[in-house]
């Protein structure tokens, strides 16, 4: 069997459902290959895997229709940052007033946002979903690409979209090698109970062993994310609760009183991955694929989705000025553009860390001062702050 569409997008995490819906929103024809079904949400078990969802991409799901869909499930607005080091100084602080916003972002959960997504793209009649099934093979042509599915279905695109996380298939089957650094450290997830409010702010305090974020999530809830050394990492994800929460509230301080776990914990393995190009023929990598990032700042699937947003506008542009939303050069242009904003943002977030999260004594001097004058440089902290929240 054979299948003709504009655009083959492989991969239905939030990233993959999100191009492909824009897609479809535009009036392109899709075809979706996932090999799973994405897991409901439940409402009464929140999902250990959320994201600070920054406001340009609140912006985008909003102009997909799915944003009201999200909130109804649960997103948790936060108005405030506040960054400081263990070593005493003065925090680096970030206000959504300052800046003439409500809020900064929401925190939301991977299996709301998903489920939101999946729902939104099923009903939609030229969307060819071709789920449970697996990419086996990808040859790139001249001015299309042909996708071979395990059942053996035959697809031929205008252009493939490869949304298949970092362990990606499509970017093995095309030929594109990646640059990578394994950290050493894994991101310790739960969710805790705090004794006092978290006041709507997200939380972040750098350690010598890696930062600690705590991102409000419900009424006196965080969701927790605490970069620790594997071993450092696999010795609490063992460790009894009370054991746990001492360790934790120890490495924040007590900055929001005694914490109490009232979830599972998980942890996975930290590391710097970027694909040499995020375009080869007419196949394009976006989110995880094309750049895994360190969770430090919160931005992996920010970035993801702002592939996304600027393949969007790739798209508009060419249907507002009678082109073809696939022309190569175009495609190539945005493949450029967003692999050097990717690359940028990925090494920043290392050095960060690096400078951060260690235990060298001179520079542990300087580190708590450092936020401190970032404080007090109004410019510069409102710029930090709007690069954030994606304004």
């Amino acid at each position: 069997m054979k299948t003709d569409v504009d655009i083959a997008v492989i991969g239905a995490g939030a990233v993959g459902l999100a191009a492909a819906l824009m897609a479809a929103k535009l009036g392109l024809r899709v075809a979706l290959v996932e090999a799973h079904a994405p897991a409901a949400w439940q409402s009464d078990k929140p999902d250990l895997r959320v994201y600070a969802l920054a406001l340009d991409n609140q912006a985008l799901l909003d102009n997909l229709g799915v944003w009201p869909a999200v909130k109804a499930r649960r997103a948790e607005p936060y108005a405030a940052m506040t960054v400081f080091d263990e070593v005493q100084g003065s925090p680096l602080r970030f206000n959504a007033g300052e800046l003439g916003r409500s809020h900064l972002g929401h925190i939301v959960e991977n299996s709301a946002l998903v489920e939101a997504l999946w729902q939104a793209l099923r009903p939609l009649n030229n969307v060819s979903l071709h789920c449970p099934d697996k990419i086996r093979a990808i040859s790139n042509q001249e001015d299309s690409v042909i996708l071979t599915l395990q059942s053996g279905v035959e697809i031929s695109a205008g252009i493939a979209i490869g949304a298949d996380g970092a362990r990606s298939k499509v970017r093995d089957l095309v030929g594109i090698e990646t640059s990578a650094h394994d950290y050493a450290q894994k991101g310790l997830v739960a969710f805790v109970k705090t004794e006092l409010p978290h006041r709507h702010t997200a939380w972040q305090r750098f350690l010598s062993t890696g930062p600690l974020a705590f991102l409000p999530f419900g009424e006196r809830i965080c969701s927790i994310v605490w970069t620790l050394p594997d071993e450092r990492a696999d010795a609490l994800l063992k460790a009894d609760a009370g054991s746990f929460c001492r360790a934790l509230d120890s490495a924040f301080a007590g900055t929001l009183g005694k914490s109490e776990l009232v979830s599972e914990r998980a942890a996975f393995p930290l590391r710097r991955q970027l694909a040499k190009t995020m375009m080869q023929g007419r196949t394009l990598l976006l989110g995880d694929a094309a750049h895994a990032v360190h969770p430090l700042a919160g931005q992996g699937v920010n970035l993801g989705l702002r592939d996304v947003a600027a393949l969007r506008e790739v798209f508009i542009a060419a249907k507002a000025g009678d082109g073809d939303p696939l022309e190569r050069n175009a495609l190539q242009r945005w493949a450029r553009q967003r692999f050097s904003d990717n690359a940028m943002a990925a090494y920043a977030f290392e050095n960060i860390n690096r400078v951060f999260s260690n235990d060298n004594f001179a520079l542990s001097l300087l580190r708590g001062p450092l936020l401190g004058a970032g404080d007090k440089i109004t410019p510069l902290k409102n710029a930090m702050a709007r690069y954030a929240a994606g304004i």
